[in-house]
């Protein structure tokens, strides 16, 4: 009878039990939902900040890669011929302006030197000479004249005895005797004269002749004093100094080694703060760029080291013309190639000593500002910052 009143056990909703654990899965759709939201919010916020770094900065950004940094190194020559003794530098050493850098061997050009003033002060003395024989002349022509007075007065005299002579010696009152040596006289008179008009004459001349050997002495003076100033010149070739402040580089200077003039011995980089920065441009690039403009330098080497510039100037031609083999696009088939042009940058001061990878050589990419009164570029953050009332560096 129990077994008959016993009632069978409930069986459990199938419905029921599956809403029981419908909960787990809707909250795990709410935050895939927040977190598609987020995702959204985001993109959309960084969207914005990009359009309006593009709108603010990104559009006016000229960059390019093909930028180099350059500097007017200087490759040292001997002017002379001579024997290197001494190589006071080593390789990479910075020297000032000054600075021996090779030294040859000075005996020979000290010898020539002193010959060539020797040869100088022989010239000197010939114009001394020949200024002395021309006043020689002068005191000659000056001593001419007076004989020749003299001459002209004793054939006057001569000439008036001749004459009184003459009249005394018809009536008798003189000797013919006496008549004949006036007229001698009168005769010697006039030889003498012309003996002094003769004296007269050569000293002349001879002056002109010494006034001559003067001005060639003194041409000889001239030339002389420019061998010796050539010699002085040679013997201060053999110390080869440094033109500029800079780095010693390039050495190919060795000791005992007879070098020729126009032979290469060393070279000199000019120091970072003398660098500059040349950047090819496209000429698509080139509208708006001005020079003064803030260019923003980040070399190759180190992207964070990087420095700040200013556009000095823009090449007058495009790079393709300055080369060996300029183009020739009126013959041929023509292929339109976008042409650049070397725009040069130096840098603001105080940033070559900021910095230590400055060398001449390093690739960097030129980012030109060409906003009129641009700051330089700033960067997507940088223009994110100033968007969100944050300064930089906080």
């Amino acid at each position: 009878m129990n077994a008959v009143s016993e009632k069978p056990a409930a069986v459990p909703d199938a419905r029921s039990a599956a809403a029981v654990p419908s909960a787990v899965p809707s909250s795990s759709r709410l935050r895939r939902r927040l977190l598609r939201g987020g995702l959204m919010l985001a993109a959309l916020v960084a969207a914005g900040l990009a359009g309006r770094w593009w709108l603010v900065e990104g559009r006016w950004i000229e960059a390019t890669d093909n930028a180099y940094v350059q500097g007017d190194i200087a490759v040292l020559s001997s002017r002379i011929e001579g024997e290197v003794i001494a190589i006071p530098v080593t390789d990479n050493q910075a020297v000032r302006a000054g600075d021996p850098l090779v030294l040859l061997d000075p005996r020979d050009w000290a010898a020539k030197l002193d010959q060539a003033r020797g040869t100088a002060a022989e010239a000197v003395a010939a114009v001394a000479t020949t200024r002395r024989q021309v006043e020689q002349s002068r005191a000659a022509i000056a001593q001419s004249e007076a004989l020749m007075a003299q001459a002209t007065a004793e054939r006057t005299r001569a000439a008036a005895e001749a004459n009184r002579a003459a009249a005394l010696v018809g009536p008798g009152w003189t000797s013919r005797q006496a008549n004949d040596q006036a007229v001698a006289d009168l005769r010697k008179a006039e030889a003498a004269q012309a003996s002094a008009r003769a004296q007269n004459a050569a000293a002349t001349h001879a002056l002109a002749v010494a006034e001559a050997q003067v001005t060639q002495a003194e041409a000889r003076r001239v030339g002389a004093e420019a061998a010796l100033r050539l010699a002085e010149n040679n013997l201060s070739y053999t110390a080869i100094r440094a033109p500029f402040d800079g780095v010693v580089g390039n050495r190919a200077a060795q000791l005992g080694q007879h070098v020729a003039p126009g032979q290469l011995l060393i070279a000199l980089a000019p120091p970072p703060a003398r660098l500059f920065v040349v950047a090819n441009f496209k000429e698509t690039q080139l509208r708006a760029m001005r020079s003064g403009q803030v260019v923003r330098l980040v070399p190759d080497i180190d992207s964070a080291a990087a420095v700040t510039g200013r556009v000095d100037s823009l090449a007058p031609a495009t790079g393709a013309l300055f080369s060996l083999l300029p183009p020739e696009n009126a013959t041929g088939n023509f292929t339109k190639v976008v042409q650049r042009v070397p725009v040069k940058i130096v840098l603001a001061p105080g940033e070559a000593e900021r910095v230590s990878w400055l060398r001449a050589g390093l690739s960097v990419t030129a980012e030109v500002d060409t906003r009129a009164g641009g700051t330089g570029p700033v960067g997507l953050i940088g223009v994110a910052a100033a968007t969100l009332g944050v300064r930089r560096g906080d």
